[in-house]
């Protein structure tokens, strides 16, 4: 098992918001730096990011990429060319497919405190795609697959690879088999008997995890073959 720590990094970040990143994939930048993790099946991004007061990223767009937003604290306001004015708080999650078509967006942050959120992108199994738009309200006390499964079903985009997230209460259990990462968020946990706080991204087979403060956000992900 090893674990990569968030504040060991350095900090970056763009327009209106600081990030640091913990996975930058060589398949979507073969310059990202060496002290940054690969990904894991088609998941090739992470980034842990805060926005300033009323910060905004700009308009931009992407093409070929699914873009997971996971609002860990605060409000978020949503533009773009997919659900504009849709408005978000946390704990929800957003799911951005580009696909061929492609999208534009601009996220905000509505307010004087900070919002602070996970950026994942996830590369999609088949180009050429419709763009596609989803949101999830995770329940409480329970992981929620947000990405990830088989063509069969419609809840959430199709991949091998897999994400779930949820806010988990002290004493909860995951057990994970074979490969996997987790990113622990606003509390602590024990990975196999080893002691994990905000901000540790673990990466391992056979993972046995324990809450241990009286809340932690969890963000589980792995490829279901």
């Amino acid at each position: 098992m090893k674990i990569l720590h968030r504040d060991s990094l350095p900090r970056g970040g763009f327009a209106g918001l600081r990030e640091t990143r913990l996975i930058y994939d060589k398949r979507i930048n073969p310059s990202a730096p060496d002290h940054v993790w690969q990904g894991l099946g088609n998941f090739v991004y992470l980034a842990d990011a805060k926005y300033l007061p009323y910060g905004e990223t700009k308009m931009h767009s992407h093409k070929e990429i699914d873009i997971v937003t996971v609002l860990l604290e605060g409000q978020l306001a949503h533009e773009g060319s997919l659900e504009h004015g849709q408005s978000l708080e946390a704990p929800q999650v957003q799911v951005q497919r580009a696909g061929g078509e492609g999208f534009s967006h601009n996220e905000i942050n509505p307010n004087e405190d900070g919002t602070r959120l996970l950026q994942i992108w996830v590369l999609p199994e088949q180009a050429g795609l419709p763009a596609q738009y989803k949101v999830y309200n995770p329940a409480l006390n329970q992981m929620q697959r947000i990405y990830g499964g088989n063509k069969t079903q419609t809840e959430t985009f199709d991949s091998n690879t897999v994400i779930e997230v949820g806010v988990l209460n002290k004493g909860a259990v995951i057990e994970r088999q074979g490969d996997c990462l987790i990113y622990v968020v606003n509390g602590q946990a024990t990975i196999n008997d080893q002691l994990v706080q905000d901000g540790d991204l673990v990466r391992g087979a056979d993972l046995n995890l324990l809450v241990t403060s009286e809340q932690v956000h969890l963000s589980v992900f792995y490829v279901e073959l």
